[in-house]
Formats: C-alpha cells, structure tokens, sequence
C-alpha cells in the first residue's frame, strides 16, 4: 500500500455537477465523485480530502494549507483554468506536486477554454475522460510512489 494523502481541488460551479450542462459534463454527481474517489484512495491504502470552492480565494488557502498534510494534488479549477495567475503563482509556491483535471475535452469547445493558465505549474493535465480523469491522475502518482 501507497499510504499517499491526496487532496482533490474543484473551482467554480462543480458543485452543480449532474445539473449543469450534463452533455459536456455528465449526469454523475458531485457527491458521486467524491464517493467514487474515496473507494479508489481506500482500495490502494490511501486518503483522500475534498475541497470544492466558487471562491479563488478558498482554493489558493487550500493549496497553500496542502504541504506536510499532502503527498499530491488533483486539482479542476474550472473557469479559473483559463484566467488565475493567482491560482498558478499558489501551486508555483509549494511543494506539492499536482495534476490539472478536466471532464470535457477543453479543446474541443470554445477557443477561451483551449488554453489554461494554471497547467504549466502542473506535473501534466488530463481533459477528456469525464470522472476517470481524477481515477488516472491519483493512479500516476500511486505508481510513482511505488518507485
């Protein structure tokens, strides 16, 4: 067993998931990700903490909040992706390593959403693959632990 701490990070308007546009992002739950996260963490001897906020604020406190409490970050920061430089400058700032996660493939919708902001301070970023994407990103760094 890994034994690692992750902290899942999720921005604005992912609390809505299951109503919001549920053709982009599915009709799963917020509190079914959650769920789903939990069993994966615990079926690979680890833990897991969520914090979803509106707020950019709440999430730079959060990530700030992360070293010596966390081995690794997964982290969806919604629209904030594409503008925080306040977002990026929090992850720059510690030494927690973090993956990008998107649901929707961000290259294929609006121009705007094509680019983010927050990746480059990001070990990589995984956008596509709806809730599997968290699944991925905790599995990579489990297997990175393991070496």
């Amino acid at each position: 067993s890994s034994d690692l701490k992750f902290l899942v990070l999720n921005g604005p308007n992912l609390n809505l998931l299951g109503q919001r546009e549920p053709g982009i992002y599915g009709e799963q739950t917020y509190d079914g990700l959650c769920r789903q996260l939990t069993a994966f963490a615990e079926a690979h001897g680890s833990t897991v903490d969520f914090v979803q906020s509106n707020y950019e604020g709440a999430l730079i406190d959060a990530i700030h909040g992360a070293p010596g409490k966390y081995d690794a970050m997964v982290m969806n920061p919604g629209a904030f992706t594409h503008y925080s430089i306040a977002l990026l400058d929090a992850l720059k700032a510690v030494d927690v390593p973090c993956i990008e996660v998107h649901i929707s493939n961000i290259h294929q919708r609006e121009e705007f959403r094509h680019h983010s902001v927050t990746a480059a301070a990001c070990v990589g970023q995984i956008c596509g693959l709806g809730f599997y994407g968290y699944h991925a990103a905790m599995a990579y760094f489990l297997t990175q632990d393991a070496n």
